[in-house]
């Protein structure tokens, strides 16, 4: 890692993970490359949807590396690009910034990030304030985690009238603009992966913000850090949403749960949680039938993701014993 000057910001580096959205994909690029505080190194992993597609945003962009030609789910790209653009010794950038392609940054977004997250050690996983086409509707401040444990983006599809602007500790931050402490990194793996890829899309971002903070890390909210999100799936077109992919995020609801949720949480929040899966099991029974067969994904991933608890229950305990 380079010595840096009083004043210096930490570097950095940005790695996107891009699913046929060529078009998403060139204007994030754009606003990479507009940074006021530029990065090191830019890589796309891109699952191969279009190689020729790719190829022509490959020529457009030279400074970028394009990786990638197949399909490992968003957790599967994911581990791949922040790996590209981690660097190795003294190469290490201090942060990587994790976009989706339709994620356009303004221009001091790493800047502003960066400024707030770097003097405190103990914040891994951070977050800027999103917003929706237009810029007049939130799209994320930031993840909370209710009682019934099912995520939820802070002030989503609210007007943004101001009710989030003070920089604070969330629950979890949103894949979608994810800046990642690269020092925190070997912590954070389990047996290799940093986004679970048993997951394959959605919930693997919320699986590492829990993670995170079992294991004594902060994540942190900078409301100066803003960005605009288009979003793929919103609550009005889920439909659209390939009937295997959403079970992922059905089934990937109860693996994070099993993988992450303490003992004394667990029967703290039981009537909450059996309250809420009493609602989601007639919701698919009776509006989605398509995602019942994710009950049995779940079952079936269920002693692994056990086995990943015990894994990351004793690494708790060691940091706790080393403090």
């Amino acid at each position: 890692m380079t010595e840096r000057g009083p004043g210096d910001l930490a570097s950095w580096s940005a790695g996107v993970v891009n699913h046929g959205s060529f078009e998403d994909l060139e204007v994030c690029l754009a606003a990479i490359a507009a940074q006021t505080h530029p990065p090191r190194e830019v890589a796309v992993w891109d699952t191969g949807e279009n190689p020729a597609a790719i190829q022509r945003l490959a020529a457009r962009h030279p400074a970028v590396r394009f990786e990638g030609g197949t399909n490992e789910g968003y957790a599967g790209g994911a581990n791949r690009v922040v790996r590209t653009v981690s660097g190795d010794g003294g190469d290490t950038p201090e942060f990587v910034l994790l976009l989706n392609p339709d994620v356009a940054l303004d221009a001091d977004f790493a800047a502003s990030l960066i400024a707030e997250v770097a003097p405190e050690p103990r914040i891994a996983l951070a977050t800027g304030k999103l917003l929706r086409p237009g810029r007049r509707i939130l799209d994320s401040a930031g993840i909370v985690f209710p009682r019934h444990r099912r995520p939820r983006d802070r002030g989503s599809e609210q007007a943004d009238e101001g009710q989030f602007d003070a920089a604070e500790d969330v629950d979890g931050a949103s894949g979608a603009a994810l800046l990642l402490r690269t020092g925190a990194l070997d912590r954070l793996r389990i047996e290799g992966e940093l986004f679970d890829e048993s997951f394959f899309a959605y919930h693997e971002d919320t699986d590492l913000s829990w993670r995170a903070r079992r294991l004594g890390y902060r994540v942190r909210y900078v409301p100066a850090a803003v960005a605009v999100h288009a979003r793929g799936w919103k609550k009005a077109e889920r439909r659209r949403i390939p009937v295997a992919i959403r079970r992922h995020s059905f089934k990937n609801h109860y693996l994070q749960l099993a993988k992450n949720e303490t003992r004394s949480d667990l029967m703290r929040n039981a009537p909450v949680l059996f309250a809420w899966e009493v609602l989601r099991l007639g919701f698919a029974c009776l509006r989605d039938p398509g995602l019942l067969p994710a009950y049995v994904d779940a079952a079936r991933s269920l002693p692994e993701a056990l086995r990943k608890r015990r894994i990351l229950a004793e690494r708790a305990s060691q940091g706790r014993d080393e403090g």
